[in-house]
């Protein structure tokens, strides 16, 4: 299954992570798509996160990558359902991505609302009615992109490979959107 995407970017193509595809360039790509949240003191995972450690998260969901020819401008992984520790405050059941990346010199041009609509019809073909994600709570924009498309808070979570505290979001991937 391949995706072309619209607008400004209307010359990238995504296509799930296939056998020979560079882990190395996909963790260069992540750590160059989360260095601004780094430089704010956002660490996230991603921004360091070793070659192994990328390995490991894309094993755990579909891959998918963005490409402009044979360049990697974006990736996102997603997984339904996800697996969460116990108290995390998310349906059981609900499907999830991460790694959500746009190299920066793409950003602003469609290409993160692509990934994303992209992740969303994946997770509901997988069988998901909802979808959760979680960022830093200091990263008041992100949050504002995601509640724009449809995302609201449900709740706090702080994981030990990052140095802040995370707003959980959800989306019904039914409906749209919940209703506070």
């Amino acid at each position: 299954m391949e995706h072309a995407t619209n607008g400004l970017t209307r010359d990238v193509k995504t296509r799930r992570l296939a056998v020979g595809d560079s882990v190395e360039e996909l963790t260069a790509l992540l750590h160059r798509s989360y260095a601004d949240h780094a430089a704010a003191d956002r660490v996230f995972f991603a921004s360091y996160q070793s070659v192994r450690d990328t390995a490991e998260r894309v094993g755990k969901g579909e891959c998918w990558l963005a490409f402009r020819g044979a360049e990697l401008v974006g990736s996102v992984t997603v997984a339904a359902a996800y697996a969460v520790p116990e108290t995390y405050p998310a349906p059981a059941g609900a499907g999830a991505f991460w790694q959500l990346a746009v190299d920066p010199l793409y950003r602003a041009k469609g290409l993160g609302q692509q990934l994303l609509t992209l992740a969303e019809q994946r997770l509901a073909a997988l069988g998901s009615a909802e979808v959760v994600i979680d960022t830093s709570a200091q990263a008041v924009d992100l949050i504002g992109w995601y509640r724009r498309h449809g995302y609201v808070p449900v709740g706090t979570w702080r994981w030990d490979v990052t140095n802040y505290a995370s707003v959980v979001l959800l989306k019904d991937l039914v409906h749209g959107r919940y209703v506070q």
